[in-house]
Protein backbone atom coordinates (compact mmCIF):
# COMPACT_ATOMS: atom_id res chain seq x y z
CA UNK A 1 0.00 0.00 0.00
CA UNK A 2 2.66 2.21 0.70
CA UNK A 3 4.85 1.92 -2.07
CA UNK A 4 1.37 2.70 -4.33
CA UNK A 5 0.70 5.70 -2.83
CA UNK A 6 4.19 6.70 -3.43
CA UNK A 7 3.63 5.77 -7.24
CA UNK A 8 0.45 8.13 -7.48
CA UNK A 9 1.62 11.16 -5.66
CA UNK A 10 3.72 12.03 -9.10
CA UNK A 11 1.43 11.99 -11.26
CA UNK A 12 -0.78 14.50 -9.18
CA UNK A 13 1.70 16.54 -8.92
CA UNK A 14 2.20 16.58 -13.02
CA UNK A 15 -1.47 17.43 -13.40
CA UNK A 16 -1.46 20.20 -10.53
CA UNK A 17 1.64 21.90 -12.14
CA UNK A 18 0.04 21.30 -15.86
CA UNK A 19 -3.16 22.23 -15.11
CA UNK A 20 -1.76 25.77 -12.77
CA UNK A 21 0.44 26.48 -16.19
CA UNK A 22 -2.87 26.08 -18.48
CA UNK A 23 -4.85 28.74 -16.27
CA UNK A 24 -1.26 31.09 -16.13
CA UNK A 25 -1.43 30.86 -19.94
CA UNK A 26 -5.00 31.00 -19.71
CA UNK A 27 -4.66 34.58 -17.91
CA UNK A 28 -1.78 35.53 -19.99
CA UNK A 29 -3.93 34.69 -23.22
CA UNK A 30 -6.87 37.14 -21.63
CA UNK A 31 -4.71 40.03 -20.60
CA UNK A 32 -2.72 40.39 -24.05
CA UNK A 33 -5.53 42.90 -25.82
CA UNK A 34 -4.56 45.42 -23.05
CA UNK A 35 -1.33 46.35 -24.52
CA UNK A 36 -2.15 45.79 -28.19
CA UNK A 37 -4.64 48.32 -28.77
CA UNK A 38 -2.41 51.10 -27.55
CA UNK A 39 0.56 50.15 -29.63
CA UNK A 40 -2.00 49.62 -32.61
CA UNK A 41 -3.21 53.37 -31.62
CA UNK A 42 0.38 55.17 -31.49
CA UNK A 43 1.66 52.80 -34.79
CA UNK A 44 -1.91 54.77 -36.74
CA UNK A 45 -0.63 58.26 -35.25
CA UNK A 46 2.76 57.76 -36.30
CA UNK A 47 1.83 57.13 -39.44
CA UNK A 48 -0.90 59.64 -39.92
CA UNK A 49 2.22 61.92 -38.48
CA UNK A 50 4.13 60.55 -41.35
CA UNK A 51 1.68 61.01 -43.61
CA UNK A 52 0.85 64.53 -42.73
CA UNK A 53 4.74 65.50 -42.48
CA UNK A 54 5.11 63.75 -46.42
CA UNK A 55 2.07 65.85 -47.64
CA UNK A 56 3.87 68.85 -45.82
CA UNK A 57 7.02 68.62 -47.30
CA UNK A 58 5.40 67.43 -50.79
CA UNK A 59 3.05 70.81 -50.40
CA UNK A 60 6.67 73.11 -50.13
CA UNK A 61 8.49 71.20 -52.47
CA UNK A 62 5.16 72.13 -55.37
CA UNK A 63 5.61 75.72 -53.84
CA UNK A 64 9.47 75.95 -54.16
CA UNK A 65 9.33 74.24 -57.63
CA UNK A 66 6.68 77.08 -58.87
CA UNK A 67 8.22 79.83 -57.39
CA UNK A 68 11.73 78.49 -59.02
CA UNK A 69 9.75 77.84 -62.19
CA UNK A 70 8.03 81.98 -61.88
CA UNK A 71 12.17 83.29 -61.48
CA UNK A 72 13.23 81.20 -64.12
CA UNK A 73 10.67 82.85 -66.37
CA UNK A 74 11.26 86.18 -65.00
CA UNK A 75 14.72 85.88 -65.54
CA UNK A 76 14.25 84.63 -68.86
CA UNK A 77 11.86 87.46 -69.84
CA UNK A 78 14.83 90.15 -68.53
CA UNK A 79 17.27 88.58 -70.42
CA UNK A 80 14.98 88.53 -73.78
CA UNK A 81 14.75 91.85 -72.51
CA UNK A 82 17.94 92.54 -72.08
CA UNK A 83 19.31 90.88 -75.48
CA UNK A 84 16.47 92.89 -77.43
CA UNK A 85 17.90 96.57 -76.05
CA UNK A 86 21.72 95.22 -76.60
CA UNK A 87 20.59 94.68 -80.64
CA UNK A 88 19.20 97.71 -80.57
CA UNK A 89 22.14 99.38 -79.55
CA UNK A 90 23.95 97.49 -81.49
CA UNK A 91 21.79 98.32 -84.75
CA UNK A 92 22.42 101.89 -83.55
CA UNK A 93 25.80 101.88 -83.26
CA UNK A 94 26.10 100.61 -86.61
CA UNK A 95 24.49 102.82 -88.03
CA UNK A 96 26.54 105.45 -86.32
CA UNK A 97 29.87 103.90 -87.74
CA UNK A 98 28.25 103.41 -91.09
CA UNK A 99 27.19 107.48 -90.66
CA UNK A 100 30.75 108.31 -89.50
CA UNK A 101 32.52 106.49 -92.17
CA UNK A 102 30.49 108.46 -94.68
CA UNK A 103 31.03 111.70 -93.18
CA UNK A 104 34.62 110.41 -93.19
CA UNK A 105 34.55 109.44 -96.30
CA UNK A 106 33.41 112.79 -97.50
CA UNK A 107 35.60 114.78 -95.83
CA UNK A 108 38.53 112.91 -96.90
CA UNK A 109 37.35 113.58 -100.84
CA UNK A 110 37.14 117.13 -99.85
CA UNK A 111 40.41 117.10 -98.32
CA UNK A 112 42.14 115.81 -101.43
CA UNK A 113 40.48 118.43 -103.37
CA UNK A 114 41.71 121.06 -100.86
CA UNK A 115 45.06 120.14 -100.91
CA UNK A 116 44.91 119.38 -104.93
CA UNK A 117 43.55 122.88 -104.68
CA UNK A 118 46.27 124.17 -102.82
CA UNK A 119 48.94 122.01 -104.48
CA UNK A 120 47.75 123.91 -107.69
CA UNK A 121 47.72 127.17 -106.43
CA UNK A 122 51.20 127.33 -105.06
CA UNK A 123 52.75 125.72 -108.48
CA UNK A 124 51.08 128.76 -110.08
CA UNK A 125 52.70 131.65 -107.41
CA UNK A 126 55.70 129.57 -107.87
CA UNK A 127 55.78 130.11 -111.34
CA UNK A 128 54.06 133.70 -111.57
CA UNK A 129 57.58 134.38 -108.93
CA UNK A 130 59.84 132.73 -111.32
CA UNK A 131 58.50 134.68 -114.00
CA UNK A 132 58.41 137.75 -111.70
CA UNK A 133 62.02 136.68 -111.01
CA UNK A 134 63.12 136.76 -114.84
CA UNK A 135 61.53 139.95 -115.79
CA UNK A 136 63.51 141.86 -112.98
CA UNK A 137 66.61 140.31 -114.29
CA UNK A 138 65.74 141.50 -117.95
CA UNK A 139 65.14 144.71 -116.63
CA UNK A 140 68.17 145.46 -114.58
CA UNK A 141 70.10 143.82 -117.28
CA UNK A 142 68.31 146.12 -119.87
CA UNK A 143 68.88 149.31 -117.61
CA UNK A 144 72.16 148.72 -117.25
CA UNK A 145 72.89 148.23 -120.97
CA UNK A 146 71.35 151.41 -121.77
CA UNK A 147 72.69 153.39 -119.10
CA UNK A 148 75.93 152.40 -120.52
CA UNK A 149 75.43 152.79 -123.87
CA UNK A 150 73.01 155.66 -123.54
CA UNK A 151 73.27 158.72 -121.17
CA UNK A 152 71.29 161.06 -122.38
CA UNK A 153 68.16 162.74 -121.41
CA UNK A 154 65.12 160.89 -123.17
CA UNK A 155 67.23 157.71 -123.14
CA UNK A 156 67.09 157.74 -119.09
CA UNK A 157 63.24 158.84 -119.15
CA UNK A 158 62.80 156.05 -122.06
CA UNK A 159 64.29 153.69 -119.15
CA UNK A 160 62.17 154.69 -116.03
CA UNK A 161 58.96 154.34 -118.17
CA UNK A 162 59.78 150.86 -118.75
CA UNK A 163 61.11 150.53 -114.96
CA UNK A 164 58.01 152.01 -114.20
CA UNK A 165 55.86 149.59 -116.31
CA UNK A 166 57.30 146.69 -115.26
CA UNK A 167 56.79 148.16 -111.39
CA UNK A 168 53.42 147.94 -112.19
CA UNK A 169 53.28 144.48 -113.88
CA UNK A 170 54.86 143.50 -110.56
CA UNK A 171 52.30 144.62 -108.53
CA UNK A 172 49.67 143.33 -110.71
CA UNK A 173 51.11 139.90 -110.15
CA UNK A 174 52.03 140.35 -106.38
CA UNK A 175 47.84 141.17 -106.38
CA UNK A 176 46.78 137.88 -108.57
CA UNK A 177 49.18 135.64 -105.97
CA UNK A 178 47.29 137.21 -103.06
CA UNK A 179 43.57 136.89 -104.60
CA UNK A 180 41.61 133.43 -104.37
CA UNK A 181 40.78 131.73 -107.71
CA UNK A 182 37.64 130.42 -108.19
CA UNK A 183 36.63 126.46 -109.30
CA UNK A 184 36.40 127.39 -113.25
CA UNK A 185 40.04 129.28 -112.73
CA UNK A 186 38.87 132.93 -112.31
CA UNK A 187 39.98 135.45 -109.98
CA UNK A 188 37.84 136.90 -107.17
CA UNK A 189 37.92 140.08 -105.62
CA UNK A 190 37.32 140.72 -101.89
CA UNK A 191 37.45 144.89 -101.93
CA UNK A 192 37.10 147.74 -104.57
CA UNK A 193 40.59 147.53 -104.65
CA UNK A 194 40.63 144.38 -106.12
CA UNK A 195 38.62 144.97 -108.27
CA UNK A 196 40.00 147.65 -110.05
CA UNK A 197 43.42 145.44 -110.12
CA UNK A 198 41.09 142.66 -112.33
CA UNK A 199 39.36 146.21 -114.15
CA UNK A 200 42.96 146.76 -115.39
CA UNK A 201 43.85 143.32 -116.48
CA UNK A 202 40.80 143.88 -119.25
CA UNK A 203 40.17 140.20 -119.17
CA UNK A 204 36.44 140.79 -118.02
CA UNK A 205 34.28 144.04 -117.07
CA UNK A 206 33.31 144.50 -113.65
CA UNK A 207 30.00 146.47 -112.60
CA UNK A 208 29.73 146.87 -108.55
CA UNK A 209 26.27 147.18 -106.62
CA UNK A 210 25.20 147.74 -103.46
CA UNK A 211 21.09 146.34 -102.55
CA UNK A 212 19.38 147.88 -99.88
CA UNK A 213 15.85 146.14 -98.64
CA UNK A 214 14.35 142.90 -99.47
CA UNK A 215 12.20 141.98 -102.56
CA UNK A 216 13.34 144.97 -104.49
CA UNK A 217 14.61 144.02 -107.95
CA UNK A 218 17.58 146.40 -109.45
CA UNK A 219 19.68 145.97 -112.42
CA UNK A 220 23.49 145.13 -112.84
CA UNK A 221 24.75 145.15 -116.36
CA UNK A 222 21.96 142.82 -118.22
CA UNK A 223 21.09 140.80 -114.23
CA UNK A 224 18.28 141.65 -112.28
CA UNK A 225 19.10 140.96 -108.74
CA UNK A 226 16.47 141.07 -105.85
CA UNK A 227 17.68 140.20 -101.77
CA UNK A 228 15.42 137.67 -100.27
CA UNK A 229 17.71 137.67 -97.03
CA UNK A 230 20.48 137.66 -95.14
CA UNK A 231 22.63 136.00 -92.24
CA UNK A 232 24.80 138.86 -90.74
CA UNK A 233 26.64 136.29 -88.20
CA UNK A 234 27.41 133.94 -90.45
CA UNK A 235 27.84 136.56 -93.64
CA UNK A 236 25.41 134.62 -95.76
CA UNK A 237 22.95 135.69 -98.32
CA UNK A 238 19.75 134.59 -100.41
CA UNK A 239 19.59 136.10 -103.73
CA UNK A 240 16.85 135.78 -106.80
CA UNK A 241 18.61 136.50 -110.02
CA UNK A 242 17.07 137.14 -113.51
CA UNK A 243 18.62 136.43 -116.53
CA UNK A 244 16.99 136.54 -119.86
CA UNK A 245 13.84 136.42 -118.50
CA UNK A 246 13.87 133.29 -116.44
CA UNK A 247 14.23 133.93 -112.45
CA UNK A 248 16.99 131.97 -110.50
CA UNK A 249 17.49 131.29 -106.95
CA UNK A 250 20.83 130.97 -104.50
CA UNK A 251 20.70 129.96 -100.99
CA UNK A 252 23.08 130.46 -97.99
CA UNK A 253 25.84 132.23 -100.33
CA UNK A 254 28.77 132.63 -98.47
CA UNK A 255 30.88 135.75 -99.13
CA UNK A 256 33.04 135.95 -101.37
CA UNK A 257 31.62 132.58 -103.18
CA UNK A 258 30.79 133.62 -107.05
CA UNK A 259 27.42 132.31 -108.23
CA UNK A 260 28.29 130.95 -111.77
CA UNK A 261 25.71 131.44 -114.73
CA UNK A 262 25.99 130.84 -118.64
CA UNK A 263 23.90 133.55 -121.25
CA UNK A 264 22.33 131.84 -124.29
CA UNK A 265 25.15 131.56 -126.82
CA UNK A 266 28.56 131.56 -124.77
CA UNK A 267 30.82 129.36 -123.33
CA UNK A 268 32.61 131.85 -120.57
CA UNK A 269 30.35 132.20 -117.01
CA UNK A 270 29.22 135.72 -115.81
CA UNK A 271 29.92 135.71 -112.41
CA UNK A 272 27.62 137.46 -108.71
CA UNK A 273 30.11 137.93 -106.27
CA UNK A 274 28.68 139.51 -102.60
CA UNK A 275 31.70 140.85 -100.95
CA UNK A 276 29.87 142.44 -97.97
CA UNK A 277 26.67 141.56 -95.73
CA UNK A 278 24.67 144.01 -93.74
CA UNK A 279 21.09 144.48 -92.11
CA UNK A 280 19.25 143.71 -94.94
CA UNK A 281 21.99 144.85 -97.50
CA UNK A 282 24.38 143.23 -99.56
CA UNK A 283 27.42 144.57 -101.84
CA UNK A 284 29.08 142.57 -104.66
CA UNK A 285 29.54 142.84 -108.30
CA UNK A 286 28.73 141.19 -111.43
CA UNK A 287 31.81 140.06 -113.60
CA UNK A 288 31.15 139.47 -117.33
CA UNK A 289 33.69 138.38 -119.35
CA UNK A 290 34.97 140.29 -122.77
CA UNK A 291 35.25 137.31 -124.71
CA UNK A 292 31.71 137.09 -124.75
CA UNK A 293 29.43 137.79 -127.60
CA UNK A 294 29.68 141.63 -128.42
CA UNK A 295 25.99 142.18 -127.65
CA UNK A 296 26.37 140.84 -123.73
CA UNK A 297 29.77 143.33 -123.38
CA UNK A 298 27.28 146.16 -124.67
CA UNK A 299 24.65 145.72 -122.60
CA UNK A 300 27.25 145.20 -119.71
CA UNK A 301 28.41 148.51 -120.47
CA UNK A 302 25.16 150.44 -120.89
CA UNK A 303 24.09 148.80 -117.51
CA UNK A 304 27.80 150.30 -115.91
Amino acid sequence: MRCLVFAVDPLIGVRRRSAAMSEQYVEETKGSPSWHLPAIVILALLALGALGFAWSNSSKLDATKQAVADQLKSAQQSMQQDLSAMKDRLAADEKANTDLQGDLKVVTDKLKITQGQLKKARQEAEERNTQTTEMVKSLDTSVHSELATKATTDDVKTVDTKVTKVGDDLAKTNNDLTMARSELGTLIAKNHDEIDVLRRMGERDYIEFTIAGKNQPQKVGNVTVELKGVNEKRNRSNIVYTVEDKRYEAKNINVNSPVFFYLSGTHLPQEIVINKVGKNTISGYLSIPKANSQPVNAAAKSGR
